[in-house]
Formats: C-alpha cells, sequence, structure tokens
C-alpha cells in the first residue's frame, strides 16, 4: 500500500475528483497496443469516447446485464480479451474516466453468470474510479450453469482466475493511461461478486488495497448443495406437507408479529432474529381459525426451512433462513443455481437427477470444488498484515444466501485470527442489515448504503444528501485505508419510494457485529440519532418492557424508564 501523493482534504473532495486527464485524444486503439505488449496473451476488443452524460454497455448481448450504463462522466471506455488454458478466454471492460481520481475500482458478477458489469462500472466512475469488471470467460444468466459441462478451465476462470488476471491487467492499463501510478487500489460487490472479493484476497492479498463485499456466495460448495436441499423441502406440491406460496406470506406476518419490537420499535422491521424465541405453533390451524393457518405438517415443513442443514453429526452443512426472511422463491422448487451447479460442474452428467439428493453429494461437491471458487481460506492475515481493510455486510432479510453464512464466515476468521493475537476489528468490519433482501432493497428498512449492486432511481452515485463516509460504504471504505478512520457504524437511508428524488423516508444506524442497533426511547424513530449500537447478553428484553415500548409509540401510556436488556457496552 502506498501513500497518498494527492491526498484531498475532505472525502467529499474525492467525488470532484483528484485530477484531470481532460482530453480523450489519447482514446484510441494505438494508446494502449504498447501496454499490451507486457500483458500475454491479452488484445483489444473495442475503444470508444463516451461524452459527458453518455451511456455505454453491450446491452443487447450482455444476458445477466441486459441494460447498459447511463449518465456516465466523459470516459474512455475499452474492452480486452485474455486467453487462457484449454482454449479458453475471458473478457473484461474498463471505465477511464477524464476527471481520474487517482485511485482503481473493481466489481463482480452475480450467480453463475457471465457478462462484463457495465452498470456498476458506471456508478462507480462517477466517483472518479477507473473501473474494471470481468465476464469470467462465458455469457450467461445467474442462474444458467450449463455452460459449466465438461468445461473445467472455464470454471476456474469463473472462479477465480479471470477476477485476477483482469484487475492485474486493468492496474498496467491504468498506469498506462494515466502515466501516473495508482494511489489505492478498491473492489467492491455483492453475492457471486462479494465471493469473488474474498476469495481474490485470499489467494492474492496485495491486488487490493480495500474491499467491501455484500452478501458473499462465499461457501460455494454448500450454498448450492443447500439450494437443492432447500428446494427438496416443500416438495412434491401435492403432498399433506406442502406450503403453498400463498401461505409465506402469513409465516413472514407472524415472525414480524412476535419479532419486530426486540429492538424497541415495532416497525416490521426484525432486527435481532436469533434472539427472538418464535413460536411456529402460533401458526398452527384450530376450529375458527378465520386467519390463514398451517396444518401440523406444514408447521413442520416451515419449520426446516428456517433450521440449519446439519449433516449426520450434527455439524453445520449450511445456516438455515432468518426469521424474517421469505423462504417462498428457494422452496418452490430446486433452484437452477443448485441443480446447475451439481448436475453440469460436479458430476457432469445432464441427465443427474436433483430429487436423488443426498447427505453425499455435498461431500462429492467438497471433493471437486468446481473451479476452486469456495473462498473458504479463513487465515486473513497476509491481507491484514500488508493494511489491507475489509468491510462485510449482509441483508438479515436475504432470501437467496441466508445471512448466517455471513455470520459463519466472520466467526472462523475471528477463530482462526485471534488465537495469532490479531486484532480482528483493526482491519475487518461486519455489519448485519436488518430488513434488507438480497444485496438490496426493502419495503420499511433503511438498506441503502452506495454498495455493489445497489441503486436508487435519482442517484448517479453514493448517497445524494449524505456523500460522506458514515452514509456511503464506498467512502467509508476509503476513509478507512487512507486515513485511519474505522467504521465504526453505518447509517442506512430508505429513501419514499426508492427514489432520492422523493426524499428521505427513513435511517438508521448499522452497527459493526455482534453489536445491535436499539431504540433510545426518545426522538423520532426514523432518524439514526434516535438509536444507538450495543452489545447485548443472552437475556432479552421482556414482554413488560416491550409492552411499555408499544404502548409508548401508540401514545397510550408512558415508557417505563428501566429496560431489562443487558447493556454491556
Amino acid at each position: 500500500m502506498r501513500s497518498s501523493r494527492a491526498a484531498l482534504p475532505t472525502f467529499a473532495g474525492i467525488l470532484l475528483a483528484a485530477r484531470c486527464h481532460c482530453s480523450q485524444s489519447k482514446c484510441s486503439q494505438s494508446t494502449f497496443k504498447a501496454v499490451l505488449d507486457s500483458i500475454p496473451g491479452t488484445s483489444i476488443n473495442y475503444i470508444a469516447e463516451v461524452p459527458l452524460n453518455g451511456s455505454f454497455g453491450d446491452a443487447a448481448t450482455n444476458i445477466p446485464f441486459p441494460h447498459n450504463a447511463t449518465g456516465l462522466p466523459e470516459l474512455c471506455a475499452a474492452s480486452f480479451n485474455t486467453k487462457t488454458p484449454g482454449d479458453t478466454s475471458y473478457n473484461f471492460g474498463v471505465f477511464l474516466p477524464s476527471q481520474w481520481n487517482g485511485r482503481f475500482l473493481a466489481t463482480g458478477n452475480g450467480g453463475l453468470g457471465g457478462g462484463i458489469n457495465w452498470i456498476d462500472m458506471g456508478i462507480f466512475s462517477q466517483y472518479g474510479f477507473a473501473s474494471m469488471s470481468t465476464d469470467t470467460g462465458h455469457s450467461s444468466a445467474a442462474t444458467d450453469g450449463k455452460w459449466g459441462l465438461h468445461q473445467p478451465e472455464k470454471l476456474i476462470n469463473w472462479g477465480y482466475r479471470a477476477m485476477h488476471g483482469s484487475a492485474t491487467a486493468t492496474k498496467e492499463i491504468v498506469r498506462s493511461y494515466y502515466a501516473e501510478d495508482i494511489e489505492f487500489s478498491y473492489y467492491a460487490s455483492c453475492s457471486t461478486g462479494g465471493r469473488q472479493g474474498l476469495r481474490e484476497i485470499q489467494l492474492h492479498p496485495d491486488t487490493f488495497d480495500g474491499v467491501v463485499v455484500g452478501a458473499p456466495a462465499w461457501w460455494t460448495t454448500h450454498l448450492q448443495t443447500w439450494t437443492v436441499k432447500q428446494g427438496l423441502t416443500n416438495l412434491p406440491a401435492n403432498s399433506s406437507h406442502h406450503v403453498p406460496s400463498a401461505l409465506f406470506g402469513a409465516i413472514a406476518d407472524e415472525m414480524v408479529r412476535q419479532c419486530d419490537a426486540q429492538d424497541g420499535v415495532p416497525d416490521g422491521i426484525i432486527s435481532d432474529p436469533d434472539g427472538c424465541n418464535f413460536d411456529f405453533n402460533r401458526l398452527l390451524c384450530s376450529p375458527g381459525h378465520k386467519t390463514a393457518c398451517l396444518t401440523p405438517s406444514q408447521i413442520d415443513t416451515a419449520e426446516r426451512l428456517y433450521r440449519n442443514y446439519l449433516d449426520t453429526d450434527q455439524a453445520l452443512v449450511f445456516p438455515g433462513m432468518s426469521l424474517g426472511a421469505s423462504a417462498a422463491a428457494l422452496s418452490a422448487q430446486p433452484s437452477t443455481l443448485g441443480v446447475d451447479f451439481l448436475r453440469y460442474w460436479v458430476f457432469n452428467d445432464s441427465s443427474w437427477d436433483y430429487t436423488t439428493f443426498k447427505y453425499e453429494d455435498v461431500l462429492m461437491a467438497e471433493k471437486v470444488n468446481p473451479g476452486g471458487a469456495t473462498a473458504d481460506d479463513f487465515d486473513l492475515s497476509p491481507f491484514q498484515s500488508r493494511g489491507g481493510k475489509l468491510i462485510h455486510y449482509h441483508g438479515l432479510a436475504d432470501d437467496l444466501i441466508p445471512a448466517g453464512s455471513s455470520r459463519h464466515f466472520y466467526d472462523q476468521v475471528y477463530r482462526t485470527l485471534v488465537p495469532k493475537g490479531i486484532k480482528v476489528d483493526e482491519f475487518y468490519r461486519f455489519f448485519f442489515v436488518p430488513g434488507m433482501q438480497h444485496c438490496m432493497g426493502s419495503t420499511v428498512a433503511p438498506w441503502y448504503i452506495g454498495g455493489g449492486s445497489q441503486s436508487v432511481t435519482g442517484a448517479s452515485h453514493s448517497v445524494p444528501g449524505f456523500m460522506d463516509p458514515q452514509h456511503d460504504v464506498i467512502l467509508a471504505i476509503m476513509a478507512w485505508v487512507e486515513s485511519g478512520k474505522a467504521p465504526d457504524k453505518m447509517i442506512a437511508t430508505k429513501f419514499r419510494n426508492d427514489s432520492a428524488l422523493a426524499g428521505v423516508e427513513s435511517q438508521r444506524p448499522l452497527c459493526t457485529y455482534p453489536k445491535q442497533p436499539r431504540y433510545l426511547g426518545h426522538g423520532g424513530v426514523n432518524e439514526a440519532s434516535s438509536w444507538e449500537c450495543i452489545e447485548i447478553n443472552t437475556t432479552r428484553m421482556d414482554q413488560n418492557s416491550s409492552a411499555n415500548i408499544i404502548t409508548k409509540l401508540t401514545g397510550e401510556s408512558e415508557l417505563n424508564s428501566s429496560f431489562t436488556t443487558n447493556i454491556v457496552s
């Protein structure tokens, strides 16, 4: 890591860019040919000048990213191809803004898909970053894994090789194009993109100075096999134990009813699903029951959908869904995310029948580990020792990758590094985002922090009105890397109708794990200043305290001045 030669006085200033390269005359093939001589196997696909407020992408052919980046700053767009073993290759795209901030940022992909993520690249170019994304060597939808059948080299490209090669090559291209060194290098992405970022710092700890990962699909061999297990739990559809999709809304409503008020505010947001002693029996049908309800066998299914997947020795295979996350999407039938993974990548057998799934298939997936994609090297000390910083977040209402998988990753890193004398929070901060779904979105909860795959109407980048490290996770990682200011908390924003043009609906602090948000008991509940982050032991708020809070908010009585919640710090 290098100290900044062009440090700016404020992080708001970074948004305005550190230096100007206002001429695009060098955005031509001749500019890049010389540097490509030093990057083996890499050639130019195309080069294009993009004017201010222009758009760019390959929407007509980009299956997972069928929209172009729009409203761009003036920049040079380029695409390159790199040959890899087994007659394979990968492509990567680069945005080189005229107003460059002296920094490089790479972003990632989603699911099993392959396509250059021009959209997120465009968002990050608005900060002034030279940005990059790779298609990982194939073209497919996020849920389509058929391309991996008998293609071990393509799987390696997807697993880690394309990201590392693209990032390394892009750094050389950036240095050559601007005729300056890169001050700092960053990474930001979510889901599979989160996995790519973690895998890169495990294999090559010197690639990035700061990394932001959301809901990372890091445990590939267990996540995708859990996905098949999850889908089979609610089959067959004509069985007595099947829970029809129409009932999942009732299940979610009951979870909110029982678990919502634990943070001090009944607002439809479950802040601590693990601390809720949820009773599925409240959903049981009984004589005269007039609302949606479940039979005893359906209750059994619902419990299994939210239960941890354990092996025959009761060891964890994969965490279950969090209370408050909807199990509807992955329990209608096994998702192709899991089926294609096993069928085409693990067994290389297009006739494999997912109804035969058993625990031994998990063991086979571990043995094969397609593409070496699983990011389970928990010893991050090489990344830590060179000064790298990691911000990791996960929505508690994630209905695609259970939030518990991120907690498990954090716990394993913690248990690996603390015995070595490493203080984990000095380089790694983990945040749960209550109410947020997969990577982004919530109907009720503040969720927007400007992370990878996040966008709201009316925002070209960052958090309009709150362009600072406390509200914007990109500025937060920069502040940590470049100024040593670690994020003790983040503030998430919920815009009305998810439009920055409509104004702020609510804001709330996101707490560094294991701290949790708690309402102070006074002030507007939609204001971040009315909340604090505290550590809580296993003794939870009793029913009387919960009732006092509820009546306070409904105006029926005063809040009891004493909470039974035990505050440790």
